[in-house]
C-alpha cells in the first residue's frame, strides 16, 4: 500500500504544479480582461442605470433608456449606423472574396507575397492619416473632382465628402484587411482536387462556388463579417470625418454625451444598447448559418 501511494501523491502533485504554471501564465491576461474589459463595463453599466436627482445624488432609473427611446434622433441614428454598418460588411465581403480567392487559389510564391503586402501597405499608418488621405483626394479642391473637370465629366469641381456614400467607402477601404485574412484561412484549406471533381461530374463555376466553396468557406466569411461589422459599427473616426456634422453616427452621439455635454449616465445607455445590437446581430449570424462561435473565432 505504500509503495502504491507515492506515486499516486507525486502525481496528484505534478497536476497541482501544471494548474499553478498554468495559472501564472494566463494571469496577465485574467488581469488584463477583468481591468480594462469586465471592470469598467460594470461601471459603465451601473452608470446607465441611475439618474442624477441632485448635485452628486443618484437614484436607480431607466430614464437614460427611457430618453433613447422618446427621442427621434436617437432612434434615427441608431438605425442608421446599424443599417450603413451592415450595408458595409456586405460590400467588403463581395470586394475581399475575390481578392481572398486570388490570393488562396491562383497564385503562388512571390506574387502571393506581394499580393499580401499590398493588403497590408495601408495599415502601416494610422486610421487618421488614412481618412485624411481620402479627404484629400474626394474634397471640392481635392484630386478627384479636379480630374473630373479635366475629363469633362463635370463642368465644375463638385464636393465628394460629406455623404453616405463616401462615409461607406472609408469604412470598406479601412475594414477591407480584417475581411481577407479569414477567407484567405478559410480557402487555403480547400482541397483543389473538390473543385476538379466538381469540374468532372458537370459542374459549372456558380454552382461550385454555392454548394462547394460558400458552404467551405462559410467560418471564414462569418468570421469576417463579425470582424468587419464590430470595426464599423464602433468606428468614430471615419464617419465623423468623411460625413462631417451631419454624418449622424452613433458612436458620435456617444462621444457627445461622455465629452460635450458630460451626461456619462446617458453615454453609458448609449454604450450599452451600441453592445446589445452588435451582440444581436452577431447571434442572429450565427443563427442564419448554423455556425458555431468557436469555429468561426478559430477563423479570426
Amino acid at each position: 500500500m505504500a509503495t502504491t501511494a507515492v506515486p499516486i501523491r507525486g502525481i496528484a502533485s505534478a497536476g497541482l504544479q501544471a494548474r499553478l504554471m498554468l495559472l501564472l501564465l494566463l494571469a496577465p491576461a485574467l488581469i488584463w480582461l477583468l481591468g480594462l474589459i469586465v471592470l469598467p463595463h460594470i461601471d459603465l453599466a451601473v452608470l446607465s442605470l441611475r439618474e442624477r436627482v441632485a448635485p452628486r445624488q443618484y437614484a436607480p432609473s431607466l430614464a437614460q433608456y427611457r430618453t433613447f427611446i422618446e427621442e427621434p434622433l436617437y432612434w434615427h441614428t441608431f438605425v442608421r449606423t446599424a443599417s450603413l454598418s451592415i450595408l458595409a460588411t456586405l460590400i467588403t465581403l463581395l470586394l475581399a472574396f475575390p481578392i481572398a480567392w486570388t490570393i488562396a487559389k491562383l497564385v503562388r510564391g512571390r506574387i502571393k507575397s506581394l499580393l499580401l503586402v499590398l493588403c497590408l501597405i495601408p495599415f502601416w499608418v494610422s486610421e487618421t492619416v488614412r481618412t485624411l488621405g481620402w479627404m484629400i483626394l474626394l474634397r471640392e479642391s481635392g484630386v478627384l473632382p479636379a480630374l473630373l473637370v479635366q475629363l469633362g465629366i463635370t463642368t465644375m469641381p463638385v464636393e465628394l465628402l460629406y455623404r453616405d456614400a463616401t462615409i461607406l467607402v472609408g469604412l470598406v477601404y479601412t475594414s477591407m484587411l480584417f475581411m481577407v485574412v479569414p477567407l484567405i484561412s478559410a480557402l487555403e484549406s480547400l482541397d483543389d482536387a473538390l473543385i476538379e471533381a466538381a469540374y468532372d461530374l458537370g459542374g459549372d463555376g456558380p454552382s461550385i462556388l454555392r454548394q462547394i466553396v460558400i458552404p467551405h468557406a462559410a467560418p471564414g466569411i462569418l468570421a469576417g463579417c463579425i470582424v468587419v461589422f464590430m470595426l464599423t459599427l464602433g468606428n468614430y473616426l471615419t464617419p465623423t470625418l468623411l460625413g462631417g456634422k451631419n454624418s449622424l453616427w452613433f458612436t458620435e452621439q456617444i462621444y457627445s454625451q461622455f465629452i460635450t455635454r458630460f451626461n456619462w449616465e446617458q453615454g453609458a445607455a448609449f454604450g450599452f444598447l451600441l453592445l446589445g445590437l452588435s451582440t444581436a446581430i452577431v447571434w442572429l449570424g450565427l443563427k442564419l448559418t448554423g455556425q458555431k462561435f468557436g469555429e468561426v473565432m478559430n477563423r479570426t
